[in-house]
């Protein structure tokens, strides 16, 4: 029992200094920078009382979307722990080195690699990855939205009535397995072909920081799953998604479906049509309409994705199952039916 508590004790610790502290501060601080910001913008009565009701209202964190979510949030951190990370890692690392074998099938060994590492090489590599993992999110995220099995496993992020900052792993732990296996066929050639110049390149670190988690910390990802309207303004928003245009992805609105799928950049939405720049403090609804009782209980939000997947798969009683054609074909003035569109009858 000591043992435990002391390596408890140990690894929050470590989670609290060093860069991993650093990083938990700077995420702290441009959550209360944002928080603030947004309160002296809105219309709310600047006083003490004001600021607290505006940045902890309490309907939103006592509904039964956010209770879900804490409990959620909760167990999803072994589940992660024991499955998915190691997952996603271990199909990168493969794809790359498979990829960098080709490469030296094809072309031969190039002697020593590792004497042609530079500064400007690992600024570009670095560079390279982090195009590579945001282009294969907004690719892996407009699928969910149009392939039934990938929807059935987004609603329960999609579910959330109310968004409270765990809202952001709010992800069925299958759906993330499945991300993170996209994730290594598109990543893992990239890292392949830098394996083959300067072997086994590093990340680029700021500070002890790894740029993934400064992505994180720029993107705001804690953030735009909360009722802040941030935005960046103009210019910036043209480069980065902000916290408010991802909130309109979650929108209930017809017209907000299917857009802003980026996870940090906004120039895959931009390029690819689906950008949607929401009015200055819009306001949204959230959630999949009266579906979204199903999900607001932890039990919930792990089982019954895979109970409508057995469905669609034609497990299960014949009469549940939904008509898969009239999901994918149906057409509308602006191309193919949203799957979402069927859930906020």
């Amino acid at each position: 029992m000591t043992y435990l508590v002391a390596a408890t004790l140990n690894m929050v610790t470590l989670r609290l200094t060093g860069p991993a502290g650093l990083a938990a501060g700077i995420l702290l601080l441009s959550i209360i920078l944002s928080a603030i910001i947004v309160f002296i913008r809105s219309d709310e009565p600047k006083t003490p009382t004001g600021l607290l009701h505006f940045v902890l209202p309490i309907d939103i964190l006592t509904h039964p979307s956010a209770r879900a979510d804490y409990s959620f949030w909760i167990s999803r951190r072994f589940v992660m722990l024991l499955v998915a990370f190691p997952t996603g890692a271990s199909i990168t690392i493969a794809c790359g080195y498979a990829s960098h074998a080709m490469l030296v099938a094809v072309f031969g060994e190039l002697g020593q690699a590792t004497d042609r590492l530079t500064a400007p090489m690992l600024v570009l590599f670095t560079i390279s990855m982090l195009l590579a993992y945001d282009i294969s999110y907004y690719l892996y995220h407009n699928l969910q939205h149009r392939i039934p099995v990938l929807w059935e496993l987004h609603k329960v992020h999609h579910s959330a009535e109310v968004m409270v900052g765990t809202t952001k792993d709010r992800v069925h732990p299958l759906d993330d397995i499945m991300n993170r296996v996209w994730d290594g066929l598109i990543t893992g050639p990239v890292y392949g072909f830098w394996l083959f110049f300067a072997f086994d390149p590093l990340e680029l670190t700021i500070l002890g920081i790894n740029v993934y988690v400064l992505r994180n910390i720029i993107m705001m990802d804690f953030v735009r799953h909360t009722h802040l309207k941030v935005s960046f303004g103009k210019l910036i928003n043209g480069i980065i998604l902000c916290p408010h245009y991802h909130q309109l992805h979650h929108s209930t609105n017809p017209k907000h479906f299917d857009k802003n799928f980026g996870l940090m950049l906004s120039i895959w939405d931009r390029m690819f049509g689906t950008l949607h720049i929401p009015e200055p403090a819009e306001n949204f609804s959230f959630g999949l309409g009266l579906e979204s009782r199903d999900y607001q209980s932890t039990v919930g939000l792990y089982i019954l994705p895979l109970r409508k997947i057995a469905r669609l798969l034609g497990f299960g009683r014949r009469e549940a199952l939904p008509d898969l054609a009239s999901q994918t074909q149906t057409q509308t003035q602006g191309g193919t039916k949203s799957l979402r569109q069927d859930h906020l009858a």
